[in-house]
């Protein structure tokens, strides 16, 4: 890759073209959680967050009647921070001047001016769509005037509350080498391996490649550890099921009559949807705080048991510190590394709980924003690859006035796109697609939530 395709590809600010795209999706903005005075008890009598997106700093609030705003952090009269800003009933006001803002970016008063004054209509704080998705907050940063897309009528964001958890984490890379590593489906077999099968790690936090069943061979259920470790040569296939939507199968033969099977999807421009388990499926969104750093958001969707949410935040919350979500290992103490534990339990050396500090580990490691010129990829490179070429032609098609993929353009575009399924699971060679649509399709039959979802769904098409 030539140096200029590397910048136009990874820097996202305000006037980039890598920006004009990215500002062409909802992204989300902050969890739920973070205005909950369990977790900040700051949020107790000021529910006020200072958020850094897309290189832009914002403030995100809400209101005395509970409505989200977010809005420009810069005081429109003469830049002071809005992230200090009093909260009240109908808004944000600056304690500069006493400047104050509604949730829509109306300035409400001005009361230093003389009376009469009608300053105040003539001032609008630039102000950002919100919705709230899953226990997220989604923000749309595109041209002021613009209608905002649809998100996409993905399970992650239709999922009930009861049956869906958020969480976040912050890396210090670039957005795009984050959404790479989930879009790499050799790594596993390297990065996440495990020398041992043992099955105590089961409801740990990083227990995707732990202790996850793939399935029965001769009777036996295996682990995930051990089909990666002893199959690391995988075959990769990608198709598009849906403009901007890869569907990734890789496969894993055993012996002559099964494979592994492992589907996953990459949604453009950072999304990418996998199992966790054979009932729960993490969709996650890589969203770019500016070049240098990124906050992957974690969506996890039961399509069976309600999630115990508290104990999954528990698990996770031990490892980041808040209230900015940071990990509490990074390069500062070289990730955890141990080089006893590399020799004898894992591939990496840096711990058997939380596999995403060795997701965090391998695109820190690149530095701030990878440089690659310097690359020399391979034939297990082949999706990473697709995908750059779709996201430099997205770039292309945005600077041209046109629409890039998936940037749905109404709600009946989004709610075609459901699912994606994903799987896990041991299959006859010969017929392993026909045996995983199956598993899969039985899977989304169980969820009661998604036959309700999918009923009111028919009934609104019919009402239209």
């Amino acid at each position: 890759m030539q140096a200029e395709q590397n910048e136009l590809i990874t820097r996202v600010g305000p006037g980039t073209p890598g920006g004009a795209l990215m500002r062409s999706y909802w992204q989300p903005a902050a969890l739920v959680d973070e205005f909950d005075p369990r977790f900040d008890p700051r949020m107790t009598a000021r529910p006020v967050k200072a958020v850094r997106l897309l290189g832009q700093d914002l403030v995100l609030f809400r209101d005395g009647q509970g409505q989200w705003g977010l809005i420009d952090r810069a005081c429109p009269h003469r830049g002071a921070d809005l992230a200090f800003g009093r909260l009240e009933a109908e808004g944000l006001r600056c304690p500069f001047h006493g400047w104050k803002f509604a949730v829509d970016g109306r300035c409400l008063e001005t009361p230093a001016e003389p009376p009469g004054s009608t300053l105040c209509t003539r001032i609008r704080q630039r102000s950002y769509p919100v919705q709230v998705r899953s226990g997220v907050v989604f923000a749309w940063l595109g041209p002021e005037g613009s209608v905002p897309p649809a998100l996409p009528g993905f399970d992650a964001f239709i999922a009930p509350a009861s049956h869906s958890f958020a969480f976040k984490g912050l890396w210090s890379c670039n957005w795009l080498q984050a959404f790479e590593v989930g879009i790499d489906p050799a790594h596993p077999s390297f990065l996440h391996r495990y020398l041992e099968d043992e099955s105590s790690l089961e409801a740990a936090y990083g227990r995707q490649f732990r202790a996850a069943s793939a399935g029965e061979v001769g009777g036996e259920r295996w682990p995930m550890t051990r089909v990666m470790r002893e199959f690391c040569q995988p075959e990769i296939r990608f198709e598009s099921v849906a403009e901007g939507l890869l569907r990734l199968t890789t496969l894993r033969p055993m012996t002559e009559e099964l494979t592994h099977v492992r589907v996953t999807h990459a949604a453009f421009p950072a999304t990418f949807v996998i199992p966790l388990s054979e009932t729960i499926t993490i969709t996650q969104l890589h969203v770019p705080v500016d070049d240098t750093h990124t906050y992957w958001y974690s969506f996890f969707t039961s399509f069976d048991a309600p999630l115990d949410k508290e104990t999954m935040r528990a698990q996770r919350l031990a490892c980041v510190s808040l209230p900015d979500y940071a990990p509490l290992k990074g390069r500062h103490n070289q990730w955890g590394f141990d080089p006893e534990e590399q020799q004898s339990r894992t591939y990496l050396g840096m711990g058997e709980e939380d596999i995403n500090l060795h997701d965090q580990w391998a695109v820190e490691s690149m530095g701030a924003i990878q440089d690659r010129t310097k690359e020399h990829l391979g034939t297990t490179d082949k999706v990473i690859m697709a995908n750059r070429r779709t996201l430099l032609k997205a770039i292309e098609t945005v600077r041209a006035g046109g629409r890039p993929p998936m940037a749905l353009a109404s709600e009946a575009e989004a709610a075609a796109l459901s699912g994606p399924d994903t799987i896990d699971c041991i299959a006859p060679a010969g017929t392993w697609e026909g045996h995983w649509t199956g598993a899969a399709a039985a899977k989304r039959a169980g969820a009661a939530w998604l036959r309700a979802a999918n009923a009111r769904s028919v009934l609104e098409g019919s009402s239209a």
